[in-house]
């Protein structure tokens, strides 16, 4: 694996940015006291865990395609979830190589190691026997293009030093990865054991 084949966003969307909030048409005091209140801190998800008493080898994943977020969950119950982002064509199980579609379905993870690009990257067991499955029956079927084969190197990263905004903006991006802003790789990165930790991945 001496590559990770993720992209950058081609553009950046710079324009959605905290001065273009609509505006309440409100200018008494009491507005402006309402928009100097700070937002209730967000507990980190090692406090989540130890508060709940969760034993941490319980913990998973599940990422909603649809949603665009992604769940620590744990006991039948979410933890914490986190926003992300996925390959540029977002709908769909992953077909093969190269169709930059995040694949779908229950993986574990064969490795994690600190990434000099993407900050960190967490490497989803993918083809596993249920990808190999279905890629097999979709070849039969004429649905798998000529020389194509299922791909590889999927999985769940942050991005360069600076950019979580690439993450903040919601535009799918990656070449089939779940990309995560760097605070929130760094939380869910000591939770990880290789071919034991779980994630869903749903439509």
């Amino acid at each position: 694996m001496n590559m990770i084949r993720c992209a950058a966003p081609l553009l950046v969307l710079l324009t959605l940015s905290a001065c273009c909030q609509p505006s309440t048409g409100r200018t008494d005091e009491a507005a402006i006291a309402e928009a100097t209140v700070p937002a209730p801190a967000i507990k980190p998800l090692a406090a989540i865990i130890d508060s709940l008493k969760i034993d941490a080898k319980s913990i998973g994943f599940k990422a909603h395609k649809s949603k665009r977020r992604f769940e620590v969950v744990a006991q039948g119950r979410v933890l914490k979830s986190y926003p992300c982002v996925l390959g540029e064509v977002p709908v769909g199980d992953k077909f093969h190589q190269g169709d930059r579609k995040t694949p779908e379905g229950k993986f574990t993870f064969r490795s994690k190691r600190v990434h000099a690009q993407w900050h960190k990257f967490i490497w989803v067991d993918y083809p596993n026997a249920e990808s190999w499955k279905r890629y097999n029956e979709r070849k039969a079927k004429g649905l798998i293009p000529r020389g194509k084969d299922i791909g590889g190197e999927i999985g769940i990263h942050g991005v360069p030093d600076g950019m979580d905004h690439w993450i903040d903006t919601g535009a799918d991006w990656t070449w089939g990865c779940i990309a995560l802003r760097n605070a929130d790789v760094d939380e869910i990165y000591p939770y990880i054991i290789a071919y034991r930790t779980m994630m869903e991945v749903l439509p």
